[in-house]
């Protein structure tokens, strides 16, 4: 099986409010890069990292002996978190989950983290961030399917332009080729109903949040 096959798992360093979804982390299918502080994180729930990618100015304890490291400068182009995706690109990864990337005081540290997860999209990866209450994926064109998410609030925005065409089946209020403007927030707040329900994107990027409570 090529890395192309596995997941790339990406710890940043927001503290989570619980660690549950660190403690679910398949640690032998699963590739571990922690960016920056979120090496702390990862250690505090007894997750072992395969590298360490930083510039040091987030990281509070001390790297590992012989963890793979690679530093960067603190004045770059990049985050953290995008330094870090792109390593695990060049390693052969191509599905990606995002940890430990949304939230803290920081909001344009979260609004920057979409635009890494707008980045894999573009790139042909798999891609979704976790939060403490939420998954979030971005779509280009295509489809998501969400199988036992009856219940759950799920709000669809377009991201990085002006409007995106979508249509949806199984939430409460369905649409169909219906254009989503970034001057209305009128997708916000729907309600998936059926075991199965689709999103379906067919022009412009659309960030999909899915509610766990």
């Amino acid at each position: 099986m090529g890395n192309e096959m596995k997941k790339c798992v990406v710890i940043g360093s927001v503290l989570p409010k619980d660690g549950q979804a660190y403690w679910a982390l398949e640690q032998e299918d699963d590739y571990v890069i922690c960016a920056d502080g979120g090496l702390d994180t990862a250690l505090r729930y007894g997750v072992k990292p395969d590298l360490f990618i930083g510039d040091f100015d987030s990281l509070e304890g001390e790297v590992p002996e012989n963890l793979e490291t690679v530093r960067l400068q603190v004045e770059k182009n990049d985050t953290d978190l995008m330094a870090a995706v792109r390593e695990g690109m060049k390693r052969g990864y191509r599905d990606f989950l995002l940890l430990g990337v949304m939230g803290g005081e920081r909001c344009d540290q979260s609004y920057a983290s979409f635009c890494v997860l707008q980045y894999l999209t573009h790139q042909g990866c798999r891609a979704s961030i976790e939060g403490d209450n939420c998954r979030i994926f971005l779509l280009s064109g295509g489809r998501l399917v969400l199988s036992g998410q009856k219940g759950r609030t799920v709000s669809v925005f377009p991201f990085g332009g002006s409007g995106c065409e979508v249509s949806y089946e199984g939430l409460k209020y369905p649409l169909t080729k219906y254009v989503l403007s970034s001057d209305s927030p009128l997708g916000v707040s729907n309600v998936v109903l059926e075991d199965k329900a689709e999103i379906t994107v067919h022009n412009g990027d659309a960030l999909i949040i899915v509610l766990f409570s």
